[in-house]
C-alpha cells in the first residue's frame, strides 16, 4: 500500500510540474524556427501548399524526420494538426521532466532534492542560455525539445547503470535533431567512462574517447558544405550569435561559470565521499571544457567558417538543463528541507520571475495560444483571414523584416497563413547560411523589397511582373489604388491589380 501510495504522489508532482512548466513558458505556434517546422509538416499533409519558394523550409529539414514523424501522426491518428502540436509539446515537457527526476533520483537520497531539482528545471524551460539564442525548451513544438528529452532520457539511463538502453534513445534524438543528439552522445561518452571506470583510469581513457566525441559532436549535413559565395557571407554575417568572438562579455561570462560551478561541484561532492555525484559532475566539466575548446578552435579559424553553422556552441544547451536540475537539487537538499514556506517562496520566486519575463517578450500576444481561440494579436488576425479568404496558390509579399516588427512577435507568415511569400531577412538569412545554393534568390528576393515602406503602387506592380506576386499585407491605411479585402487597425490583406 506505502508503495502504490508513492507511486501515485510522484506520477502526480511529474504532471503537476509538467503543467507547471508548461504553463510558466507559455505556448505560442508559429515563432521562430517553427515557422519553418510547422510549415513543412503543413506542406506534408497537404501538397498544394506553398507553390513557391517552399525550399526556404523543405532543403533544411532533409536531415531529419521530425516533420514526417508528426504528418504520419495526423493521418494515423486523425487529431487534427494543432492539437497534435501542443500535444507532443507537451508529452516532450513531460518526458523531460520524468528524465531529470530520474537522474536527480540517482545523484540525490533526499526526496526533498530530487524535486527541488524537477522544480528548477520546470521553472526554468525558457532560460537563455548564454549568447547561443536557446532556450532549455522551446514555447512551441520544436525538434530539439524532442531531442532534448530522449538524450535526458539516455542521460539517466547510463547513470542507473543501464547503458544500453540509452543507445535506442540517442538513436530517436538523432532522428530529430542530428546535431543536438550528436552533442547529447558526446556527453554520453563523457559520462559513460565516468560511470564506469576508476577516477584514476578515466584520464587514461579520456584520449581514446575525445576524438570520438569531436566526430560525434561534428557530424555534418552534407549541404552545409557546399561552395562558399558571397551571399552566403551575407547571410551569416546577419547571424551575429554564430560567432563567439563576437559575443558580449556577460554571455562569455554565461558559457564558462557553469564549467566553474561544475568543478567546484566535483571537488566538494569528492571531499564529502559522494562518489555517484562526483563521477557526474566531472562528466559534465570533461565535456563542457572539450567542447568549449573545440567551439573555441572552431570559430577562431577563417578557413573553417563554412563549420560556424553548425553552432558548436548550442553544447551549452544540455549542461545548462544540468545545472538548473542540480542547483534545484543542492537547494532543496540545504535550503528549502520540510519548511512549507520556503518550498513556497521557493515556487513563487522561480515561476514568478520567468513567467514574467516571457509576458515581456511576448507582450501582444496570448500567453498560450490555445488551438482554435481567436488570436487577439492584429498579426495573427491578418494571418487568420488570409488562410481563409485566399486562394491555396497566392503567393504574397509583406515588410521582409515583419517578423521585427513592433507587436508581431516573431510569428511565421508562411506557417500561419498557410501561403508562399518572397523572401524575409530575417528567419531565412538563418537558412541561407544552413543551404548556400539559396543565396542568389534570397538575395534577389530581398533587394526587390528594399524601401517596402514608402512602396506604391508602381512597386508592387513590378514584384508582380518579377516574381508573380499578386497578394501583399502592407499597413493600415494602404497604398493607394492597392485591391483591398480585409484590414483591421494595423493592417491590411490587398490585391494587386
Amino acid at each position: 500500500m506505502a508503495l502504490k501510495r508513492k507511486f501515485t504522489i510522484d506520477v502526480a508532482l511529474i504532471l503537476g510540474f509538467t503543467l507547471l512548466g508548461f504553463a510558466v513558458m507559455g505556448y505560442h505556434p508559429g515563432i521562430e524556427d517553427d515557422g519553418h517546422y510547422l510549415s513543412a509538416i503543413k506542406a506534408d499533409l497537404n501538397p498544394a501548399l506553398y507553390p513557391f519558394d517552399a525550399e526556404f523550409f523543405r532543403v533544411e529539414l532533409q536531415a531529419t524526420v521530425f516533420d514526417k514523424w508528426i504528418a504520419g501522426f495526423v493521418d494515423f491518428t486523425g487529431i487534427p494538426l494543432a492539437t497534435t502540436a501542443l500535444l507532443w509539446q507537451l508529452g516532450s515537457i513531460l518526458l523531460t521532466v520524468f528524465a531529470c527526476w530520474n537522474i536527480a533520483r540517482r545523484l540525490f537520497p533526499e526526496e526533498r532534492a530530487q524535486w527541488a531539482g524537477v522544480a528548477m528545471v520546470a521553472a526554468m524551460f525558457t532560460l537563455p542560455v548564454a549568447g547561443t539564442r536557446l532556450f532549455l525548451l522551446d514555447q512551441h513544438l520544436h525538434p530539439r525539445n524532442v531531442a532534448t528529452a530522449f538524450i535526458l532520457l539516455a542521460v539517466s539511463r547510463i547513470v542507473a547503470g543501464r547503458r544500453a538502453q540509452a543507445v535506442p534513445l540517442l538513436m530517436l534524438a538523432f532522428l530529430m535533431h542530428p546535431i543536438m543528439a550528436a552533442l547529447g552522445a558526446s556527453f554520453c561518452c563523457f559520462l559513460t567512462l565516468t560511470m564506469s571506470e576508476p577516477l584514476h583510469l578515466w584520464f587514461r581513457s579520456l584520449r581514446y574517447a575525445g576524438p570520438s566525441s569531436a566526430v560525434g559532436a561534428l557530424v555534418p549535413l552534407g549541404w552545409i558544405f557546399a561552395p562558399p559565395n558571397p551571399l552566403w557571407k551575407k547571410a551569416l554575417d546577419t547571424r551575429t550569435y554564430y560567432f563567439l568572438y563576437k559575443w558580449t562579455w556577460y554571455e562569455w561570462l554565461g558559457a564558462v561559470a557553469p564549467l566553474f560551478l561544475f568543478w567546484l561541484l566535483w571537488r566538494r561532492a569528492r571531499k564529502h565521499r559522494d562518489t555517484v555525484l562526483a563521477r557526474f559532475a566531472l562528466a559534465v566539466f570533461s565535456y563542457g571544457i572539450f567542447q568549449q575548446v573545440l567551439a573555441m578552435l572552431v570559430l577562431a579559424f577563417p578557413s573553417l567558417i563554412r563549420l560556424t553553422p553548425l553552432q558548436p556552441m548550442r553544447f551549452l544547451q544540455i549542461l545548462y538543463v544540468l545545472l538548473a536540475l542540480i542547483a534545484g537539487a543542492l537547494i532543496g537538499k540545504h535550503l528549502l528541507k520540510a519548511s512549507v514556506w520556503r518550498w513556497a517562496a521557493f515556487l513563487l520566486a522561480f515561476n514568478g520571475t520567468m513567467f514574467a519575463a516571457q509576458r515581456i517578450e511576448f507582450s501582444n500576444s496570448q500567453h498560450i495560444e490555445w488551438p482554435g481561440r481567436t488570436p487577439q494579436n492584429p498579426w495573427l488576425q491578418a494571418f487568420a483571414w488570409i488562410r481563409a479568404n485566399t486562394p491555396t496558390n497566392a503567393y504574397f509579399a509583406l515588410d521582409p523584416y515583419y517578423l521585427e516588427a513592433p507587436g508581431e512577435d516573431f510569428h511565421s507568415f508562411r506557417a500561419l497563413a498557410e501561403r508562399s511569400q518572397l523572401a524575409d531577412a530575417v528567419k531565412d538569412a538563418a537558412v541561407v547560411t544552413q543551404v548556400p545554393q539559396l543565396g542568389p534568390v534570397w538575395n534577389r528576393q530581398l533587394e526587390a523589397q528594399q524601401g517596402w515602406k514608402d512602396f506604391q503602387l508602381a512597386d508592387f506592380e513590378r514584384l508582380k511582373t518579377e516574381f508573380g506576386v499578386g497578394w501583399v499585407l502592407v499597413a493600415y491605411p494602404q497604398p493607394e489604388n492597392l485591391d483591398c479585402r480585409w484590414h483591421n487597425d494595423s493592417l491590411s490583406v490587398c490585391q494587386i491589380p
